[in-house]
């Protein structure tokens, strides 16, 4: 049964249940993208830990898009897990994206677990990172790309609510990723300049060669 609101049919099909904790988790009339780890190839500084970690090809996030209507003014609803792990020391991760229409923001809401969202004005090239946990929230401004990073042990997740006007345009980071990197430095999360920390990682890749005599 529905009831009319103006030119819509309020009823069951604007209201969903979930269960992201669930073993295996089902979301009813959502659409699920499935990321492994050999489908970031390119994002991750250590290339050499990548190529070792993809022996597993581990899953490493699962998102759920709920979309109840479609006119300029509706919303999306995506549901997120993702799983703790590091390639190296960086940890797991999403690919990241800007929004297709720049100017729109998005709501991030923690449901479970500990990371953080890497935040990039496209503009000012300024980098941040945004805490996101259980009963925290985090407003991504337009023309900011993110990207959801799990920094715990357990899965990561929450939801995160966008215009279904935004789109996602992940080619401009697959082109030239984030310009910082947040790894784990002596059991912390630090954010480093990826240039710098790419920099670090050849030289030592170099000198472990040097000392095998290779």
């Amino acid at each position: 049964m529905g009831r009319r609101s103006g030119d819509r049919i309020l009823s069951d099909a604007l209201s969903l249940s979930f269960d992201l904790l669930a073993p295996e988790p089902e979301i009813a009339s959502a659409r699920l993208g499935e990321r492994y780890l050999s489908d970031l190839n390119g994002y991750f500084v250590d290339e050499d830990a990548y190529i070792q970690k993809l022996a597993e090809n581990p899953l490493v996030y699962r998102v759920w898009s709920w979309e109840a209507g479609s006119g300029e003014g509706d919303l999306i609803c995506g549901f997120g897990i993702l799983q703790p792990g590091k390639v190296g020391n960086e940890f797991f991760f999403t690919k990241g994206h800007y929004h297709e229409w720049r100017e729109a923001a998005e709501i991030y809401v923690g449901l479970s677990g500990e990371g953080y969202l890497l935040l990039e004005h496209e503009k000012s090239g300024e980098s941040c990172v945004a805490p996101l946990a259980v009963n925290r929230i985090v407003y991504v401004p337009g023309y900011t790309a993110h990207r959801t990073i799990n920094t715990g042990n357990v899965p990561l997740t929450y939801l995160g609510i966008y215009s279904t006007r935004a789109g996602h345009d992940y080619g401009a980071l697959a082109e030239k990723q984030f310009l910082s990197v947040l790894v784990d430095r002596d059991g912390k999360p630090t954010l480093l300049d990826r240039s710098a920390y790419r920099t670090q990682k050849t030289q030592k890749g170099d000198n472990q060669r040097s000392e095998l005599g290779e």
